[in-house]
């Protein structure tokens, strides 16, 4: 016989989620209390008015700060010259000769940088990549659309996701 019971912290999380809106909505109503003079009428105006103005302070507020490493960049900028160099060598190298030697294919990436905007900045760099080129973001999967889909191009993305973590002060795990 087995007996399910429910995770202890579980209210505790639901309880925090709705603190912040909820001390919104109060102290909001406060200052509509203060400024309507008290008049109950006011609040058929004020009461969507608070509504939408505690919304708007849960659903609109700034994201949380990034923290850039000066170090973290300033060993991306020759990593960042070098692929681009080598990126473009490549597909020129590919291009122009008579063979073509491409086998275009798209490829899923699942990234382990934890901030949105992290990810993004991998989303615009995987083009530095030999063969490689961006087509979609979605949450923490990339969409990569590669030139040979024989090549392995998991190690160069890690490579890359590694680079992009220390800008962003994130320690990037390998796969």
């Amino acid at each position: 016989m087995s007996v399910t019971t429910k995770h202890p912290t579980r209210p505790a999380a639901s309880i925090r989620q709705w603190k912040a809106p909820l001390l919104s909505l109060l102290l909001l109503a406060a200052l509509w209390l203060t400024l309507s003079g008290g008049d109950t009428a006011s609040w058929v105006i004020g009461l969507p008015a608070l509504v939408l103005a505690a919304w708007a302070a849960r659903h609109l507020r700034r994201p949380p700060a990034i923290r850039l490493s000066a170090l973290g960049i300033l060993r991306f900028v020759p990593f960042f010259l070098w692929e681009s160099l080598r990126g473009g060598i490549d597909v020129a190298r590919r291009t122009l000769q008579p063979r073509m030697p491409i086998q275009p294919d798209f490829i899923e990436y699942h990234s382990r940088l934890q901030t949105p905007a992290a990810r993004s900045f991998l989303a615009n760099c995987v083009s530095l990549l030999p063969g490689t080129l961006a087509a979609d973001l979605q949450g923490d999967w990339l969409e990569i659309h590669v030139l040979n889909m024989h090549e392995n191009q998991t190690a160069e993305l890690a490579r890359l996701e590694r680079s992009i973590g220390a800008i962003f002060s994130e320690e990037v795990k390998q796969p």
